[in-house]
This record gives C-alpha cells, structure tokens and sequence, in this order.
C-alpha cells in the first residue's frame, strides 16, 4: 500500500464536507449531554459538571460566546439540503441562540455581550452594504429607468403592507412585524435597524411585556420566516414563466438580442471588477533591431512616429533598459513592443527584425487604472489626439463621465472631470497621469481609515437626530445613517476615484460579513434566554403563514405587473423581481431556468432600492405597532 491510498479515506471526508458534518454532531451532542445533565441537576444548578463549567466559562467570556457562534455558526449555515442552507448569518443566530438558552434555562446564567459591540459592528456592517449598493442604484436607474423602480416599490412596500397589517390581523406582539419582514424578505439588517429601534428609546414596551421580550420576538419572527422564504422565494421565481405560459428560454434568447449589444461592459469607476484586465487586442514580442534607420534612434522618439506600437524594455548583452529612461537603439538590440496585434502580425519584422524568444524583453507587468481628469492642455482633446500624446504603453479600456460609461472612439472628446480607465505598465500608467494632472487609482489592499471613519460619523449624527411627529420619534438611526454615508461615499467615488482614498473589496466585503455576524451574535445573547416565550401556543403557525405570504406575494404582484402593463422582457422580469426580494439565489435560479444570464440585468436596481427602503420600513414596523 502506498502513501497515496493510505490518504484516501481523509480526501473522502474532506469531500464530504467533514466541517459541516463535526459542526451538527457537535450541536447535537452538546444538546443531548446539556439536556441530561439539566434533568440531574436543574434544581441546584449544579456548576460542577463539564457542561456546568463551560456555561459558566462561556458566561462570563462573552467574547468567547461571540466567535464559539461564528465558529460553528458559519459552517453549519453553509449545509445544504436540497439545495437550500441557512446562510452563515442565520447558521450563527441559530448556534448562539442554541448556547444562550440553555445557559439562561438550566444554569441561569445570562451572557452579557456588551451592545456596543452590537452597535459599532452593526454602523460598519450598513456601511459596507452602502458601499456596494450604491453605484448599482445610481448606474442602473439611469439605464433601467422606472420600471425597475416601480418593481421595486410594489415589492418592498406589499411586503410592508402584508406584515404590518397582517400581524395586527392574527393579534402578534410586538416585535414580530419585524422579524417577519426581515425574514421573509432575508434582508438580517432589518433585525438590526428594529433594534436600534428599542435601544434608542423610540419602543415602549406595553404592559406586561419587557422590551428584551420584544427583541427576543424579532428573533423568533425573522428565524422562521427566514428559513421558510428563502426556499420558497427560489422555487417561486424560478418557475413563474411557467406559470404563466412564457417559454423561459425562449425570452432568455429574446432579451440577449435585445440587450446584448451596446451595453456598458466596463465596472465603474472604484467598483469592485474596475481593476480587470479582461482580454485587449494589445500584445508584448520581442524583437531583434535588424534594420539600420532604427539605429541611434530614442525610444520616446519612435513612439510619436509609430504610436500604435511603444517600446517598453530594451535588452542589451546582459542589461536591460526600461523605457523610463528612454534609452536609444544600437543594431542587435532586443526590443520588447507592445502594440496591437495586428501592427505587430503584419509590421514587426519588417520594420523592426526578427521576432525571437527572449522573456526579459516581454516581462512587463500590466494594471488597470482609473485616471480622473484635472485642468490640463489635454482636455478637450479627442482621444485619438490624447492617445498619440500622452498614451505611450498604454491602452484606454473606458470613459466615463458623470458615473456613465461612453463609446470611446478616436473622435470622442475628453472633458474635465472625466475618469478613463487605461491597461499598461506601472510606469507607463504613472505618466499619463501625470500628463493629465491626475494620480491614477488601482486596485489597492490598502483602506484609506480616515474617510472610513468620517463616513461613519457623520452617518451616525445623522441618524442620530430625530423629529417628533404625533408623540412619535422619528429618526433615520445610526446604522441607516451610516448605510447612506456609504452610498454617498460610494456614488461620489464613481464620479472621482480619488476620493475617499483606496477602499479594497476585500476590505468591504469583511465589514459586511463580520460586522453582520457579530451583531447577530450580540442578538443571540440578548434574545437567547427569552426566545421560547415567543413560541407559545399557535404563533409559529402564525409566523410562518404570514411570512410566507410575505415573502410570495409581492413579487408575484410585481411579475404581473410587469408582463401585462409593462410587457417586459419575462427575463429580465424575473431577475427585477428577485432583486426586489433581495434574492440572489432566486435570480441564478432564473439564470438557470433561462438559460441565459439576462435575468441579472434586471437584479441591481430593484435590489439596491429595496435594500434602503426596507431597512425604513422595519423601523417604522417597530415605531407604529
């Protein structure tokens, strides 16, 4: 037996997923033994057991509690049955609740997780949803127009509608409303935005109820309809061309040809994709200089009599000369040109020499950057002009102007205020900047913490203030707030990626994941000890069915109103409803039923509109019960 076959039975785990399956055995049995161990002991409360002293370690360790749930919680969310998981962030709800319970009900220990770490993780989290969302919302409004808007807005405010009114109908307590609208619309930052809610004091609890009761019933509303929506949601919008008759891949094709030419294929400006390199027409060969009238001749020189061709390295014996210090050629040279292919195919060596393989000539490093354009003589220019002056080395990939991408053609004008994207060499890239009084921005690791920081307060302050109308608070909240500084920031960006500095989207996407998980995690400690309370008697049935018609029902309004009145692509109809939904799952089920990846057209407005607007309506759900 080799070493080889002796590592088979590991591999067989780990494609089995050997985390997800420890993760349920580890639940299970710490159920099981907490549950006996409950029955000897519940009437001391015995803290001499195993599971006496992890509670109590747990207990007075939040810290602790809030990374053993995102621990557990995470692979347990990514599970799947059938297609379907719980997601990280209701996998660590889930694993937090599962240990605050029975800490509270079997030993009485309550794990005080401190709320401003609730709340800081919470503003950042807003932020970085913000960030992401706001130039979909920006860009795609310009070019989806209303109808992607009026989608939106049937969805979100049906499902306000159905919840709100539909919890006063079957008698729900406080809290409920909106732990169903952010379950059934999987939207965890309405569970956040409801709970600022009742720390900021605009929530009285009523007469027998505490207001963590009313926590611990937002909890209870969003765990079930979340579950239940987020399966349903997929099914529906997968199969409602079906439904009505419409041959799904038949208007996939239909909306390819109707939308497949012409569209922006460029990611704004400091967007995440910005910095891809994508395939350009341009290539690097090595030449040998062959021919006598290249002699003598500087590199600069040779650019602006051919300028679709630069040269970027110079090998010379065992030397090798950027073109940053503009060297001049002598016979027998190695020169690496960067061109299009076919000056290079059809020009090389009849102008140059013969083409050999010599990779120090050929080894330049490519980056994308986006140049903002400041008052220069270059503005007003075309970009043909502006290509044999300034683009040595370089390729312009896009223009943009006011956050809309333009056809870049010789003959289009610059303006100021314009950002083009352009590929080249670090150096190359560096000098068309400076020519056209800019700093080009890349793709960077770094996060400028300043503009973070001050985005973050002024959203804060913001949300902070509130008008009192009728006896009642309004305010925008902090974490709403700070969502709004983050689309601002992020709008102002496309328009002029210097500002604000480097944001890296990995950076982002941290702040959205942790941000949200260790909130939820702060909520899991607070609501955990209360949550069986809000199970009582026929409510789950209550939950459930209502959530669900909240989660079905308006984008099935929205589909009808597309089709008949708008007579909209079924597509891209059904990629606006899932983005109404806030479900992405349910528009790559679109995708798929489609066969087409049109569906996603229609997702970021309706998305980027109903992610703002129900983070409002879960506040007010919580304001006027």
């Amino acid at each position: 037996m080799n070493i080889g076959q002796i590592g088979r039975p590991f591999n067989w785990i780990r494609s089995k997923g050997w985390i997800q399956l420890f993760t349920l055995l580890f639940i299970a049995l710490f159920s099981r033994l907490a549950l006996a161990e409950t029955i000897e002991n519940q009437a001391a409360h015995d803290m001499t057991g195993v599971f006496g002293f992890l509670f109590s370690y747990i207990a007075h360790n939040p810290f602790v509690f809030l990374f053993l749930s995102i621990a557990i919680g995470y692979p347990l969310g990514k599970v799947t049955i059938k297609g379907v998981n719980l997601g990280s962030t209701a996998g660590t709800l889930v694993v937090g609740v599962a240990i605050a319970l029975p800490a509270f009900s079997i030993y009485g220990l309550h794990i005080n997780a401190p709320g401003l770490v609730s709340d800081i993780f919470l503003m950042m989290f807003m932020y970085a949803i913000g960030m992401k969302v706001g130039p979909q919302f920006f860009s795609g409004l310009a070019r989806g127009g209303l109808d992607f808007v009026v989608i939106g807005l049937i969805v979100v405010f049906s499902n306000f509608l159905i919840v709100f009114f539909g919890s006063k109908l079957l008698d729900l307590a406080p809290g409920y409303a909106a732990g169903i609208i952010s379950g059934s619309y999987t939207v965890t930052a309405v569970m956040g935005v409801a709970q600022s809610a009742i720390n900021s004091g605009a929530v009285k609890a009523p007469a027998g109820m505490t207001l963590d009761q009313i926590s611990a019933n937002i909890a209870a509303g969003y765990a079930i309809s979340y579950i239940l929506s987020s399966v349903f949601i997929i099914l529906l919008i997968k199969y409602l061309p079906a439904m009505f008759g419409v041959d799904p891949v038949k208007a996939g094709k239909d909306a390819e040809a109707e939308f497949g030419a012409g569209g922006d294929t460029e990611a704004l400006p400091s967007t995440n994709g910005f910095s891809n390199l994508g395939v350009l027409p341009l290539d690097i060969r090595a030449y040998r200089v062959d021919h006598q009238e290249l002699v003598g001749q500087k590199v600069e020189t040779l650019f602006h009599r051919y300028p679709h061709a630069a040269i970027l390295k110079v090998v010379r014996g065992d030397d090798v000369f950027e073109a940053s210090d503009n060297p001049t050629l002598q016979l027998g040279d190695v020169i690496g040109i960067r061109g299009d292919y076919h000056v290079l195919i059809e020009g090389g060596e009849s102008t140059v020499g013969v083409e050999i393989d010599e990779p120090r000539a050929r080894n330049v490093d490519i980056e994308v950057a986006d140049i903002h354009l400041g008052k220069s003589e270059y503005t007003g220019k075309t970009i043909e002009e502006i290509s044999k002056e300034v683009g040595f080395g370089i390729y312009m990939k896009a223009l943009f102007r006011q956050g809309h991408q333009l056809p870049i053609l010789p003959q289009t004008v610059v303006e100021i205020g314009d950002v083009i994207r352009v590929a080249g060499s670090d150096w190359c890239v560096k000098q068309a900047g400076k020519k056209l009084n800019s700093n080009p921005i890349v793709e960077s690791t770094l996060t400028e913490t300043f503009y973070l920081a001050l985005s973050l307060l002024i959203g804060y302050v913001c949300g902070h203030f509130s008008v009192t109308l009728g006896g009642i608070p309004f305010a925008l909240g902090t974490s709403a707030g700070c969502m709004l500084t983050g689309i601002i920031f992020s709008f102002l960006r496309t328009r002029n990626p210097a500002f604000g500095g480097p944001m890296s989207e990995g950076a982002r996407s941290f702040l959205q994941d942790i941000g949200l998980s260790l909130f939820v995690a702060v909520l899991a400690a607070t609501v955990g000890p209360k949550i069986l309370a809000s199970f009582q008697g026929i409510v789950v049935i209550k939950i459930a069915g209502l959530g669900l018609v909240a989660a079905l029902l308006p984008p099935l309004l929205a589909w009808i109103y597309g089709l008949y009145v708008r007579k909209m692509n079924p597509a891209i109809l059904a990629g606006a409803c899932a983005g109404g939904r806030n479900s992405t799952p349910a528009m790559k089920g679109a995708q798929d039923e489609c066969q087409s990846d049109m569906p996603a057209v229609g997702y970021p407005v309706p998305y980027a509109l109903t992610s703002m607007i129900v983070l409002v309506l879960g506040y007010l759900a919580m304001v006027l019960y």
